[in-house]
C-alpha cells in the first residue's frame, strides 16, 4: 500500500529525532565501556548528490547571468566540488565516498549543447561537461536517472564510456535476456588502521517510469521493473560477497506515489518501501523527487533496524553527508550508528579547479544561446501563466497547431481541426520586445519533449480538462484570491497543469474536483462529445506522464523525433518575427459561479 507522504515524514522525523536523542545520550558511556574492551573502531562519510540536470556552473543559460532564486541558492557542481574538498580534507580523503542518485546529463542548455548542437557521439567529439566535471570531482559512482535516457541510448552510453567512475542502474535490464544492461552496484574498500579493510558496496536503482517518459527511446531495448523487487534481489547477494555496509542510491523519490497511476505496476516514488521492505540496507540516498530531505529514518519491517535516507536538494544546491560508525565484532565490522545531513552551496564559492577546466565550453555555450533568431512586436511573460491565459503559452500552442497541421498535410486526417495543449514549465519565462535570441525561446520550453499528434474525441477533451483543473485550490464564491494560494492543489506541480488551444472553456473553482470545466465550445457551438480532432501533445503526457486520461490509449497520428524546444526555435527563425496579435487569445478563464475570477 502507498504510502501517505505526509504521514510518512512526520513518523519519520519523530523516529529521527528519537534516534538522534538516544545516540546524544548515550554515547559517552557506551564509549567508554567500549574503550575498556579496547572495541576497533572505524568512521567514514559518503558524500551525496542528486538530480544535478546539466550544472556545473552557478549560472541561468536562460537568463544569461547567475542563477538566483527568492531563497538565493546557488547552484552547479563547481559549488559542490568546494564542499566537497572541505569534507575530504576534515575526514582525510581515504575515508570518504562520492555518488550520486541520477538525472545527470540533462536540463540545461550546457548539457543540451553537447548533446545536440556539439554532440559527444560525434567522431572525435568532445567529453561531455558533467563527466569532466564529475571525473575531475572523483566520483565514486552514480545511478541512473530517468532524464539520463531523454537523448536516447547511444550518447548516454557514450556519456558512460567518458566517465572514470560507473554508472549504476540494478533495475536497468535488457529487454531480450533480462540481464542489467549497467552495472546493478559497485564496491569500494575502505582502509582502516585496524587490518581489515571495510567494504561498501552502493546498489544503484532508477526509475520504472522511464517505459513510460521515454518509450520511443527504450522500448524493445530495456525493461525497468520496480525498485522493490530488484533491491530484494541484490542486497542479500552484497552482503554474501562480504559488504559490510550496504548504501543504496535510488532515483527514485521517497513518497510511496506515481504519476502515471497504474499504467506501470511498479511505484515511481519507491524509496521508502525499498527501505521498509528490504533488510540489510544501511542508507539509501533518494533522488528525483527535487525536495530536501536532509534526514530521516524507516524501521524495515523485517528487522525492526532503522534506515537513513536522505535527499539533497536539485541541481547542486546541497551535499548530502551520511556520516557512519563502525565498530569490529565477532570478526566483522558493524554499523554502530549512522546518520545524514545536508551543507548548502550558497555558502561556498566555486572551486577554481572546476570552472577553469570548463570555461571554455561554458563560453561556447553562453554564444549560443545568445544568437539573435527574430524579433517580437511585444512582450510576453509567463508570470500570470498559471491561473490566467497568456500570450507566451498560446505562443506555443500556435506552433505546435501549426507544425502538426503541415505534418498532416495531404493525409486522411488533414481535415480534422487541431488542438493544442501547453503547460507553464518555468513562470519566469520572457521573451522581450524587440530581437529574440535562442534562449529568450528555449527558456520557455525547458524540457526535451518531442511533439505528437494523436486522435480524441469531444468527451476525451472534456474529461482531459476536467483533470488538468484539478490545479486549482477549491475557493469559495466569497473568499478572498490570492493567487500565490490558488495552484498546485494536492502539490500537483506546473508542468502538470494543461491548457488546451483550439477550444474556450471556463474553470469554476469554487466546485469541488471533477466537476469544475464548463462551457466548453468550440467554434462558438458547444462542443460534441463525438467530434473528432487532432490533438497535438508532448511525448510525456502522451506516453502517460501525469496521468491524464484517454490520451495514451488514443491512436497515434505523427510524431516527430526533435524537441519541441527546437521545433520552436526553427520556427521563430523561419518567420523571422513573432506577433502576438497573430495568435494569443483567451480561450479560458478561472469563474466562480460564472464571474470571472480576474
Amino acid at each position: 500500500m502507498p504510502l501517505n507522504r505526509r504521514k510518512f515524514l512526520e513518523k519519520s522525523a519523530v523516529t529521527g529525532a528519537g534516534v538522534a536523542l538516544a545516540g546524544a545520550v548515550s554515547a559517552p558511556g557506551a564509549q567508554a565501556a567500549e574503550a575498556k574492551r579496547g572495541a576497533k573502531r572505524y568512521a567514514f562519510t559518503v558524500l551525496g548528490t542528486t538530480d544535478l540536470h546539466g550544472n556545473v556552473f552557478n549560472w541561468d543559460y536562460f537568463t544569461d547571468k547567475e542563477f538566483d532564486d527568492k531563497d538565493h541558492n546557488d547552484v552547479g557542481l563547481a559549488k559542490v566540488s568546494t564542499l566537497v574538498n572541505r569534507v575530504r580534507e576534515e575526514k582525510g580523503r581515504r575515508n570518504t565516498l562520492l555518488i550520486d542518485a541520477g538525472d545527470t546529463i540533462q536540463g540545461t542548455q550546457l548539457s543540451y549543447y553537447y548533446a545536440k548542437v556539439d554532440p559527444i557521439t560525434a567522431v572525435g567529439g568532445p567529453v561531455h561537461p558533467m563527466a569532466q566535471a564529475m571525473n575531475a570531482m572523483g566520483y565514486d559512482a552514480a545511478a541512473l536517472g530517468n532524464h539520463e535516457f531523454n537523448y536516447g541510448i547511444p550518447v548516454l552510453r557514450k556519456f558512460e564510456q567518458q566517465c572514470r567512475f560507473p554508472l549504476l542502474g540494478a533495475n536497468a535490464l535488457d529487454a531480450k535476456t533480462l540481464r542489467p544492461a549497467f552495472a546493478p552496484y559497485s564496491m569500494h574498500r575502505l582502509r582502516t588502521p585496524h587490518g581489515r579493510d571495510v567494504k561498501v558496496a552502493v546498489l544503484g536503482l532508477t526509475n520504472p517510469g522511464i517505459a513510460i517518459w521515454d518509450k520511443a527511446n527504450v522500448q524493445g531495448k530495456m525493461t525497468f521493473p520496480g525498485l522493490e523487487e530488484q533491491a530484494a534481489k541484490w542486497v542479500p547477494k552484497l552482503r554474501s560477497m562480504g559488504a559490510d555496509v550496504v548504501i543504496v542510491s535510488a532515483h527514485s523519490g521517497s513518497s510511496g506515489t506515481s504519476s502515471y497511476g497504474d499504467q506501470l505496476p511498479y511505484i515511481e516514488n519507491a524509496a521508502g518501501l525499498v527501505a521498509e521492505q528490504v533488510p540489510e540496507i544501511d542508507a539509501i540516498l533518494v533522488g528525483h523527487a527535487h525536495t530536501e530531505i536532509p534526514e530521516y529514518f524507516v524501521t524495515n519491517k523485517k528487522t525492526g533496524k532503522q534506515v537513513v535516507l536522505s535527499e539533497p536538494l536539485k541541481w547542486g544546491q546541497r551535499l548530502t553527508l551520511f556520516d557512519f560508525e563502525l565498530v569490529w565484532e565477532k570478526g566483522c565490522w558493524k554499523v554502530e550508528k549512522v546518520g545524514a545531513k545536508v551543507l548548502n552551496s550558497n555558502a561556498v564559492e566555486e572551486d577554481p579547479k572546476i570552472t577553469k577546466l570548463l570555461g571554455d565550453e561554458h563560453e561556447k555555450v553562453v554564444a549560443y544561446v545568445n544568437q539573435v533568431i527574430g524579433t517580437n512586436a511585444a512582450e510576453m511573460t509567463s508570470a500570470e501563466a498559471p491561473y490566467k491565459d497568456v500570450p507566451i503559452i498560446d505562443l506555443i500552442n500556435h506552433i505546435q497547431a501549426d507544425t502538426v497541421k503541415q505534418a498532416l498535410a495531404g493525409t486522411e486526417h488533414a481535415a480534422l481541426p487541431v488542438l493544442s495543449q501547453a503547460a507553464c514549465f518555468s513562470r519566469s519565462a520572457r521573451i522581450p520586445a524587440g530581437e529574440v535570441t535562442i534562449r529568450d525561446v528555449a527558456g520557455l520550453y525547458v524540457f526535451e519533449n518531442t511533439l505528437e499528434a494523436r486522435l480524441m474525441t469531444g468527451a476525451q477533451m472534456k474529461a482531459y480538462l476536467e483533470y488538468s483543473a484539478n490545479y486549482f485550490v477549491q475557493t469559495a464564491p466569497g473568499a478572498a484570491v490570492d493567487p500565490a494560494k490558488l495552484t498546485n492543489a494536492n502539490g500537483t506541480p506546473d508542468y502538470n497543469y494543461d491548457v488546451v488551444s483550439g477550444l474556450s472553456y471556463e474553470i469554476d473553482i469554487a466546485k469541488p474536483t471533477g466537476s469544475r470545466v464548463t462551457n466548453v465550445r468550440f467554434e462558438g457551438q458547444p462542443l460534441a462529445d463525438d467530434a473528432k480532432f487532432v490533438f497535438a501533445v508532448n511525448n510525456y503526457r502522451a506516453n502517460g506522464g501525469g496521468n491524464f486520461p484517454h490520451v495514451a490509449a488514443a491512436p497515434l497520428l505523427w510524431s516527430n523525433s526533435d524537441e519541441i524546444r527546437n521545433t520552436m526555435i526553427a520556427w521563430v527563425k523561419a518567420k523571422g518575427s513573432i506577433d502576438p496579435a497573430a495568435f494569443a487569445a483567451v480561450d479560458w478563464k478561472l469563474t466562480r459561479e460564472g464571474t470571472p475570477v480576474f
